[in-house]
Protein backbone atom coordinates (compact mmCIF):
# COMPACT_ATOMS: atom_id res chain seq x y z
CA UNK A 1 0.00 0.00 0.00
CA UNK A 2 1.82 3.16 -1.07
CA UNK A 3 0.82 6.51 0.77
CA UNK A 4 0.98 9.53 -0.68
CA UNK A 5 4.49 11.63 0.43
CA UNK A 6 3.81 14.63 2.04
CA UNK A 7 6.92 16.27 1.22
CA UNK A 8 10.60 15.00 0.40
CA UNK A 9 13.81 16.86 1.65
CA UNK A 10 13.78 19.73 4.62
CA UNK A 11 11.20 20.49 6.30
CA UNK A 12 12.06 23.41 9.03
CA UNK A 13 10.74 22.66 12.06
CA UNK A 14 10.36 26.61 12.70
CA UNK A 15 10.44 28.61 16.08
CA UNK A 16 7.71 30.46 16.81
CA UNK A 17 9.05 34.35 17.49
CA UNK A 18 8.64 36.11 20.58
CA UNK A 19 8.22 39.93 21.22
CA UNK A 20 10.33 40.94 24.08
CA UNK A 21 7.25 40.80 26.05
CA UNK A 22 6.48 37.30 25.47
CA UNK A 23 3.98 37.41 23.21
CA UNK A 24 4.11 35.95 20.09
CA UNK A 25 5.22 38.07 17.01
CA UNK A 26 3.28 37.03 14.03
CA UNK A 27 4.37 39.48 11.82
CA UNK A 28 8.05 37.68 12.72
CA UNK A 29 6.80 34.50 11.90
CA UNK A 30 5.56 35.52 8.91
CA UNK A 31 8.71 36.69 7.78
CA UNK A 32 10.41 33.58 8.98
CA UNK A 33 8.32 31.67 6.74
CA UNK A 34 9.22 33.93 3.60
CA UNK A 35 13.15 33.26 4.01
CA UNK A 36 12.64 29.96 4.80
CA UNK A 37 10.70 29.91 1.28
CA UNK A 38 12.68 31.56 -0.39
CA UNK A 39 15.90 29.66 0.46
CA UNK A 40 14.25 26.67 -0.49
CA UNK A 41 12.46 24.63 2.76
CA UNK A 42 10.30 22.04 1.45
CA UNK A 43 7.89 21.94 4.17
CA UNK A 44 7.15 24.52 6.83
CA UNK A 45 6.35 22.76 10.14
CA UNK A 46 4.62 24.67 12.87
CA UNK A 47 4.27 24.19 16.88
CA UNK A 48 6.50 21.34 17.48
CA UNK A 49 9.23 21.03 19.91
CA UNK A 50 11.11 23.55 18.23
CA UNK A 51 8.06 25.81 18.17
CA UNK A 52 7.31 25.89 22.15
CA UNK A 53 4.02 24.64 21.07
CA UNK A 54 4.28 23.28 25.12
CA UNK A 55 3.96 26.69 26.36
CA UNK A 56 1.80 28.09 24.22
CA UNK A 57 -2.23 28.77 25.25
CA UNK A 58 -4.62 26.74 22.52
CA UNK A 59 -5.61 30.70 21.19
CA UNK A 60 -2.09 31.25 20.18
CA UNK A 61 -0.93 27.81 19.00
CA UNK A 62 -4.43 27.97 16.48
CA UNK A 63 -3.55 31.23 15.61
CA UNK A 64 0.02 30.17 14.47
CA UNK A 65 -1.01 27.07 12.49
CA UNK A 66 -3.82 29.85 10.91
CA UNK A 67 -0.84 32.34 10.03
CA UNK A 68 1.15 29.91 8.57
CA UNK A 69 -0.88 27.90 6.35
CA UNK A 70 -2.28 31.76 5.00
CA UNK A 71 0.57 32.99 4.85
CA UNK A 72 2.46 30.16 3.36
CA UNK A 73 -0.64 30.26 0.75
CA UNK A 74 0.20 26.59 -0.95
CA UNK A 75 3.96 27.72 -1.75
CA UNK A 76 4.80 24.78 0.39
CA UNK A 77 3.00 22.29 2.60
CA UNK A 78 2.14 23.17 5.99
CA UNK A 79 2.27 20.43 8.64
CA UNK A 80 0.78 21.54 12.21
CA UNK A 81 2.15 19.79 15.52
CA UNK A 82 -0.94 19.01 17.52
CA UNK A 83 0.12 16.33 19.35
CA UNK A 84 -0.78 16.22 23.41
CA UNK A 85 -0.82 13.65 25.73
CA UNK A 86 -4.86 13.67 26.26
CA UNK A 87 -5.82 11.85 23.19
CA UNK A 88 -9.11 13.68 23.47
CA UNK A 89 -7.70 17.35 23.16
CA UNK A 90 -5.13 15.71 20.10
CA UNK A 91 -8.59 14.80 18.40
CA UNK A 92 -10.08 18.40 19.10
CA UNK A 93 -6.51 19.97 17.88
CA UNK A 94 -5.98 17.85 15.18
CA UNK A 95 -9.46 18.72 13.49
CA UNK A 96 -9.41 22.47 14.16
CA UNK A 97 -5.78 21.98 12.14
CA UNK A 98 -7.50 20.45 9.33
CA UNK A 99 -10.64 22.80 9.32
CA UNK A 100 -7.71 25.83 9.08
CA UNK A 101 -6.24 23.62 5.73
CA UNK A 102 -3.42 22.23 7.19
CA UNK A 103 -1.30 19.58 4.83
CA UNK A 104 -0.53 17.08 7.51
CA UNK A 105 -0.54 17.06 11.16
CA UNK A 106 2.62 15.83 13.10
CA UNK A 107 1.95 14.22 16.04
CA UNK A 108 4.25 13.37 19.38
CA UNK A 109 4.16 10.20 21.46
CA UNK A 110 1.89 10.87 24.62
CA UNK A 111 4.33 12.57 27.35
CA UNK A 112 4.64 12.34 31.57
CA UNK A 113 1.22 9.82 31.76
CA UNK A 114 3.27 8.19 28.70
CA UNK A 115 1.20 4.72 28.03
CA UNK A 116 1.82 0.89 26.53
CA UNK A 117 2.45 0.06 23.18
CA UNK A 118 -1.44 -1.15 22.78
CA UNK A 119 -2.00 2.57 24.10
CA UNK A 120 -0.15 4.03 21.54
CA UNK A 121 -2.32 2.39 18.70
CA UNK A 122 -5.21 3.36 20.40
CA UNK A 123 -3.99 6.62 20.98
CA UNK A 124 -2.96 7.46 17.22
CA UNK A 125 -5.84 5.57 15.77
CA UNK A 126 -7.97 7.52 17.65
CA UNK A 127 -6.52 10.27 16.20
CA UNK A 128 -6.53 8.91 12.67
CA UNK A 129 -9.78 8.36 12.54
CA UNK A 130 -11.04 11.80 13.38
CA UNK A 131 -9.53 13.34 10.79
CA UNK A 132 -8.75 13.35 6.93
CA UNK A 133 -5.82 14.48 6.63
CA UNK A 134 -2.00 12.76 6.56
CA UNK A 135 -0.43 12.16 9.69
CA UNK A 136 2.98 11.69 11.05
CA UNK A 137 3.50 9.95 14.10
CA UNK A 138 6.69 11.64 16.59
CA UNK A 139 9.19 9.11 17.96
CA UNK A 140 11.01 11.10 20.49
CA UNK A 141 11.77 9.48 23.40
CA UNK A 142 14.12 12.19 24.88
CA UNK A 143 11.25 14.13 25.59
CA UNK A 144 8.55 11.78 26.18
CA UNK A 145 9.91 9.05 28.56
CA UNK A 146 8.15 6.53 25.62
CA UNK A 147 9.82 4.97 22.80
CA UNK A 148 7.58 3.29 20.15
CA UNK A 149 8.19 -0.07 18.95
CA UNK A 150 9.16 -0.88 15.47
CA UNK A 151 5.34 -3.24 15.79
CA UNK A 152 3.74 -0.44 16.81
CA UNK A 153 4.22 1.76 14.11
CA UNK A 154 4.00 -0.83 11.75
CA UNK A 155 0.12 -1.27 13.23
CA UNK A 156 -0.22 2.06 12.38
CA UNK A 157 1.25 1.94 9.26
CA UNK A 158 -1.89 0.23 8.18
CA UNK A 159 -4.18 2.87 8.63
CA UNK A 160 -4.50 4.72 5.45
CA UNK A 161 -4.02 7.91 6.53
CA UNK A 162 -1.31 7.07 8.66
CA UNK A 163 1.50 8.43 6.11
CA UNK A 164 5.50 9.07 7.99
CA UNK A 165 7.35 9.02 10.95
CA UNK A 166 9.77 11.37 12.31
CA UNK A 167 12.63 9.05 13.95
CA UNK A 168 14.50 11.11 16.65
CA UNK A 169 15.48 8.10 18.79
CA UNK A 170 19.16 9.12 17.44
CA UNK A 171 19.29 5.44 16.91
CA UNK A 172 20.16 4.01 13.20
CA UNK A 173 19.93 0.73 14.01
CA UNK A 174 16.43 1.25 15.25
CA UNK A 175 15.79 3.37 11.72
CA UNK A 176 17.31 0.64 9.78
CA UNK A 177 15.00 -1.75 11.27
CA UNK A 178 12.26 0.13 11.20
CA UNK A 179 12.78 1.01 7.20
CA UNK A 180 13.48 -2.95 6.71
CA UNK A 181 9.78 -3.37 8.51
CA UNK A 182 7.77 -0.77 6.93
CA UNK A 183 9.08 -0.30 3.44
CA UNK A 184 6.40 1.67 0.90
CA UNK A 185 3.63 1.44 4.09
CA UNK A 186 5.54 4.18 5.89
CA UNK A 187 7.24 7.48 5.02
CA UNK A 188 10.62 8.13 7.38
CA UNK A 189 11.85 11.68 8.05
CA UNK A 190 14.65 12.15 10.79
CA UNK A 191 13.99 14.29 13.22
CA UNK A 192 18.01 14.63 13.47
CA UNK A 193 20.55 17.06 12.02
CA UNK A 194 23.15 14.97 12.73
CA UNK A 195 21.82 11.69 11.55
CA UNK A 196 19.98 13.18 7.59
CA UNK A 197 22.70 11.35 5.67
CA UNK A 198 22.60 7.83 7.23
CA UNK A 199 18.75 7.92 7.38
CA UNK A 200 18.52 8.93 3.66
CA UNK A 201 20.99 6.25 2.49
CA UNK A 202 18.37 3.82 4.33
CA UNK A 203 15.33 4.98 2.86
CA UNK A 204 14.36 8.24 4.50
CA UNK A 205 12.57 11.01 2.93
CA UNK A 206 14.15 13.56 4.25
CA UNK A 207 14.01 15.54 8.05
CA UNK A 208 12.71 17.98 9.98
CA UNK A 209 14.63 20.13 11.07
CA UNK A 210 16.27 22.34 13.14
CA UNK A 211 19.08 23.78 11.51
CA UNK A 212 17.04 24.81 9.08
CA UNK A 213 15.71 27.87 11.12
CA UNK A 214 19.14 29.26 10.83
CA UNK A 215 20.42 27.32 7.31
CA UNK A 216 17.72 26.59 5.29
CA UNK A 217 19.38 26.64 1.62
CA UNK A 218 21.88 24.04 2.97
CA UNK A 219 19.47 21.62 5.01
CA UNK A 220 17.39 21.54 1.56
CA UNK A 221 20.65 21.11 -0.45
CA UNK A 222 21.84 18.12 1.75
CA UNK A 223 18.90 16.45 1.39
CA UNK A 224 18.44 17.15 -2.35
CA UNK A 225 22.02 15.68 -3.10
CA UNK A 226 20.99 12.61 -1.25
CA UNK A 227 17.57 12.18 -3.24
CA UNK A 228 19.74 12.23 -6.27
CA UNK A 229 21.92 9.73 -4.73
CA UNK A 230 24.77 12.05 -4.65
CA UNK A 231 25.70 10.95 -0.56
CA UNK A 232 29.35 11.53 -1.17
CA UNK A 233 28.56 15.28 -2.10
CA UNK A 234 25.68 14.98 0.68
CA UNK A 235 27.82 13.56 3.69
CA UNK A 236 30.65 15.98 2.82
CA UNK A 237 27.59 18.91 3.32
CA UNK A 238 26.84 16.66 6.61
CA UNK A 239 30.19 17.11 7.87
CA UNK A 240 30.73 20.43 7.12
CA UNK A 241 28.17 21.72 8.93
CA UNK A 242 28.35 19.68 12.28
CA UNK A 243 29.66 21.80 14.49
CA UNK A 244 26.52 23.98 13.99
CA UNK A 245 24.21 21.20 13.89
CA UNK A 246 25.81 20.14 17.24
CA UNK A 247 26.29 23.73 18.81
CA UNK A 248 22.06 24.21 18.05
CA UNK A 249 21.69 21.24 21.10
CA UNK A 250 24.27 22.65 23.09
CA UNK A 251 21.36 23.38 25.34
CA UNK A 252 17.69 22.91 25.33
CA UNK A 253 15.80 23.34 22.14
CA UNK A 254 15.26 25.72 21.19
CA UNK A 255 17.11 27.71 23.57
CA UNK A 256 20.35 27.93 21.27
CA UNK A 257 18.32 27.79 17.71
CA UNK A 258 16.68 31.20 19.09
CA UNK A 259 19.98 32.36 20.14
CA UNK A 260 21.41 31.99 16.86
CA UNK A 261 18.50 33.44 14.49
CA UNK A 262 18.49 36.53 16.99
CA UNK A 263 22.21 37.07 16.29
CA UNK A 264 21.83 36.48 12.60
CA UNK A 265 18.90 39.25 12.69
CA UNK A 266 16.07 36.81 12.23
CA UNK A 267 12.96 37.22 14.26
CA UNK A 268 13.23 34.77 17.36
CA UNK A 269 13.13 36.88 20.54
CA UNK A 270 13.32 35.31 23.78
CA UNK A 271 11.69 31.50 24.72
CA UNK A 272 8.46 31.12 27.17
CA UNK A 273 10.18 30.24 30.41
CA UNK A 274 10.84 27.49 32.03
CA UNK A 275 13.16 27.52 28.97
CA UNK A 276 15.60 30.97 29.80
CA UNK A 277 17.97 32.51 27.77
CA UNK A 278 21.58 30.84 26.69
CA UNK A 279 24.10 31.20 29.90
CA UNK A 280 27.44 33.34 28.11
CA UNK A 281 29.37 30.93 27.73
CA UNK A 282 27.52 29.02 25.56
CA UNK A 283 26.22 32.08 23.60
CA UNK A 284 30.08 32.96 22.74
CA UNK A 285 30.94 30.01 21.32
CA UNK A 286 27.54 29.57 19.28
CA UNK A 287 28.66 33.05 18.06
CA UNK A 288 32.37 32.05 16.66
CA UNK A 289 30.78 28.91 15.08
CA UNK A 290 28.22 31.19 13.36
CA UNK A 291 30.96 33.46 12.79
CA UNK A 292 33.19 30.50 11.12
CA UNK A 293 30.04 29.98 8.74
CA UNK A 294 29.66 33.35 7.57
CA UNK A 295 26.56 33.87 9.16
CA UNK A 296 27.50 36.73 11.49
CA UNK A 297 30.47 39.31 11.33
Amino acid sequence: MMKNTIFTGAGVAIVTPMLEDGSVDYAGLKQLIDFQIENGTDAIIICGTTGESSTLSDEEHLECIRTAIEHTHNRVPVIAGTGSNDTKYAIELSKAAEDLGADGLLLVSPYYNKTTQRGLIAHYSMIADSVNIPMILYNIPSRTGIGMDISTIAALAEKKNIVAVKEASGNISFAAKLSAACGDKIDIYSGNDDMIIPLMSLGCKGVISVLSNVMPKETHDMCQLCLENNFAAASALQLKYLTLINDLFMEVNPIPVKAAMNMIGLPAGPCRMPLIEMSEEHKTKLFHTLKSYGLVH
